[in-house]
Formats: structure tokens, C-alpha cells, sequence
């Protein structure tokens, strides 16, 4: 996404015009345009006062992603008692086929036994609680999944 829509859907999020975000930054309204369609860009200092007015980060404002922040919005709003209501094999397996019908062709048990001793060594050598230690452990999957597809 190019930083001009970013700006623009941060604008739009934070539901003000073009003329409110110019008469706060104190320029004109074409100027708020041409940022938006990327026929120039604001100066630093320009950018940070956009990041505080639209309350992101620098770095959040120039990635700004409407569908990711609304994802994290929902996952923020989500209570725990909700959550443990979800069958989240189920909700992904419609995305992933693969998590519905791989126990018919793989024995799962020899995995879970490793994993079940990989989560209780980051226990014991972290003091993590059990859910601290299966989320660390899972982030950790997830980052040899993304060093994995860089290749």
C-alpha cells in the first residue's frame, strides 16, 4: 500500500476531512490531496503531527492497513469467555482444509508428545505459565513459517 492511501484510510478511520486534517496541520486542503494521491509527501515533522492526530505510531501510520487494525481491533474487543468458545480447528479449516482431514491420513500422538515436552522444557527454563509458554511456542512456529517461505 503506497503511503498516500495509508494516509488516506488513517483519515478516513479517524473520521475527518480533508479540510478538519489541513486546518489542524495548518495548510491548505490541496495540499492534504496531494498527499493522499501520492503527488508528493509531507516532511517529517508534517508526518509525526499526522501520526499523533490520527493516534498511530510514525511506523503504524506509514503501514497503516484498515483490514489488519480492524483484525486487531476484533481480537482486542474478543473476551477470553467468547474465545474458549470458538472451535478455532473448525473456523480456520474452512481457510485451510488441510486442519480438518489431516488426522485421517497422520497419527498425530508421536507430534503432540514432542510438542507436549518442548512445552514443558519452556516452562521449566522460561518459569512461563502454561498458556504463556503454548503462545511463545506458537509465535515461535510462526516465525520459522515465515523464515521457511523466505526460503
Amino acid at each position: 500500500m503506497s503511503l498516500g492511501n495509508s494516509l488516506y484510510q488513517a483519515r478516513k478511520k479517524s473520521g475527518l476531512s480533508q479540510e478538519g486534517v489541513a486546518e489542524k496541520l495548518g495548510v491548505s486542503r490541496q495540499t492534504i490531496s496531494k498527499w493522499e494521491t501520492d503527488e508528493t509527501l509531507p516532511d517529517i515533522r508534517q508526518s509525526k503531527r499526522l501520526a499523533v492526530l490520527y493516534k498511530l505510531s510514525l511506523d503504524e501510520l506509514i503501514d497503516f492497513d484498515l483490514d489488519i487494525q480492524e483484525v486487531q481491533e476484533a481480537i482486542q474487543r474478543t473476551s477470553a469467555a467468547v474465545t474458549e468458545k470458538i472451535d478455532w480447528t473448525r473456523a480456520w479449516g474452512k481457510k485451510y482444509p488441510v486442519l480438518l482431514t489431516y488426522p485421517e491420513t497422520v497419527d498425530p500422538a508421536p507430534y503432540v508428545q514432542e510438542l507436549a515436552a518442548l512445552l514443558d522444557r519452556l516452562k521449566r527454563e522460561s518459569g512461563y505459565n502454561e498458556l504463556d509458554a503454548f503462545l511463545v511456542l506458537k509465535d515461535m512456529l510462526a516465525k520459522l513459517w515465515q523464515a521457511r517461505k523466505k526460503g
